[in-house]
């Protein structure tokens, strides 16, 4: 990327949503100590104008998800067990990723803003996996495993979480994939890949597709969920099988920010 051009963190993002900031700055130690992240980690490329407008965007998103999904800071964080990490530890290829070993959510500097929604349904899909189940391993995904009928631990909200993975893979009567399942598996066929058609994309495309679909709209939190190439591959959940996943997480995680807050 040459010098005079303007790197994509400091384009802008379009977002409706009400005034968290004020107007005023804020920091990621702020991020930090408001959501109770275990960590938050800077690259060394990011300079303090950089690092500044990136934790201007991360609050305003983070505060965004929370509203859309009606949790507490504490969920957000996932219970302080979640890090950050902005412009360091990048991945190849890839704008963003989660790293389950080490629980850390990274977005590169310059092309990472779009994918906090998709990976943070990552780090939530990994983080209650053993909550959901009576048996599972370190790196395991709720998503997964759900795919393999292991035993789920009696628990309302475990039974609500289990309706969204359910719908998010399955046909109406539970007989067989759906189309979305079945769209994502052709989309990988024709690129020669197994990608689009894993659990944990399935469900955090899934998650994506709900969150861009709520009346907060905040692009560094979510984009491309309609239009994008990746969106005309068939890739995310269409129609009323969208309307339907939407409904079941959203109802999810009201009921989950409710016990919490009780």
């Amino acid at each position: 990327m040459s010098e005079s051009r303007p790197s994509r963190l400091h384009q802008p993002y379009y977002r409706n949503g009400p005034s968290h900031r004020d107007g005023a700055d804020v920091s990621f130690l702020d991020i930090k100590r408001m959501f109770g992240f275990r960590t938050i980690t800077i690259g060394r490329w990011v300079n303090k104008q950089e690092q500044q407008t990136a934790a201007n965007l991360f609050f305003d998103a983070l505060c965004d998800l929370m509203d859309i999904l009606l949790v507490p800071e504490q969920v957000i964080s996932l219970n302080g067990s979640l890090s950050l990490a902005f412009g360091r530890g990048g991945r190849k290829h890839s704008s963003a990723h989660y790293e389950s070993n080490t629980r850390v959510l990274a977005l590169a500097k310059n092309a990472g803003g779009g994918s906090l929604a998709h990976e943070w349904m990552h780090a939530f899909d990994h983080y209650i996996c053993d909550k959901l189940f009576l048996q599972t391993s370190a790196n395991e995904f709720a998503s997964a495993v759900w795919l393999s009928d292991r035993s789920i631990r009696a628990h309302a909200l475990n039974t609500k979480l289990a309706l969204c993975y359910s719908s998010i893979f399955l046909s109406e009567d539970g007989r067989e994939p759906n189309d979305y399942v079945k769209r994502s598996a052709l989309a990988d066929t024709h690129l020669n890949c197994f990608y689009y058609a894993q659990p944990q994309e399935l469900v955090a495309r899934a998650f994506e597709a709900t969150i861009q679909d709520q009346k907060i709209k905040n692009a560094f939190l979510v984009q491309g969920t309609k239009q994008s190439p990746e969106a005309k591959l068939g890739i995310y959940p269409q129609d009323e099988l969208r309307q339907t996943i939407s409904h079941k997480l959203l109802d999810y995680f009201c009921h989950l920010g409710h016990a919490i807050n009780k």
